[in-house]
């Protein structure tokens, strides 16, 4: 047994050199690797859209995402055009959610005591308290935007503001509503800051507890 495992290494060896050799030999192969992968990620997000229009008119709660970024509002007006709330239901409502970050995320640092004899006490509260001040204008400034988009469709939404992890939250919300459908945007980012900072969309994707509508960029979409 321990002569037929020494004879197989070489062989495995081979296999990924092999591997290795022909993928660096041809980027072609990458690129249309890419390509494909991409093209089955857009005829899934198809798929998902057309499924969610099939089940439109049954729907009680639609929960929509939206953050600073354009293709959330998008995502919006996806969901106002196309979705179509039962009639039967009283309470049916479109939800138009967003996850407000924390103080400490939205600063990009977690206060602490200042070293070295530096000012403490009142002044991390007040500094906490300016971000979180900042926070609630943008807040204030994406939900007004959002409720302009609702009006020029003449719909009525409820909004919901939440602060935390965006992935988190909207997952937690979502739950929380016994919502029928999460739709939101997905942010054109690049793939190191992807691997970084992760992607919402695709955590929600696997974590809500609906079915998921994303929207891709225009510029995107049509690759």
């Amino acid at each position: 047994q321990t002569t037929n495992a020494s004879a197989s290494e070489p062989h495995a060896r081979s296999d990924v050199n092999a591997i290795v050799l022909a993928t660096r030999l041809s980027p072609e192969l990458n690129h249309k690797t890419e390509t494909s992968l991409a093209q089955r990620s857009l005829e899934r997000s198809n798929f998902k859209e057309k499924k969610a229009m099939d089940v439109s008119g049954s729907l009680t709660c639609v929960v929509v995402a939206v953050d600073g970024s354009e293709v959330s509002m998008e995502a919006l007006r996806w969901a106002l055009d196309n979705l179509k709330l039962s009639s039967s239901s009283p309470d049916s409502s479109f939800v138009v959610l967003h996850v407000q970050p924390s103080p400490s995320v939205a600063a990009g640092v977690s206060p602490g005591t200042i070293p070295f004899g530096g000012p403490s006490g009142l002044e991390v509260p007040a500094f906490t308290a300016a971000i979180e001040q900042h926070q609630k204008r943008i807040t204030d400034t994406i939900l007004e935007h959002a409720r302009q988009i609702c009006a020029d469709k003449s719909v009525n939404v409820k909004t919901q503001v939440v602060v935390g992890d965006p992935k988190y939250k909207i997952c937690e919300t979502v739950e929380n509503l016994h919502a029928d459908l999460l739709v939101m945007g997905s942010r054109a980012y690049g793939r190191i800051k992807r691997m970084f900072l992760g992607s919402v969309s695709n955590y929600c994707t696997n974590h809500a507890h609906c079915p998921v509508v994303i929207i891709k960029p225009k510029e995107e979409s049509t690759e």
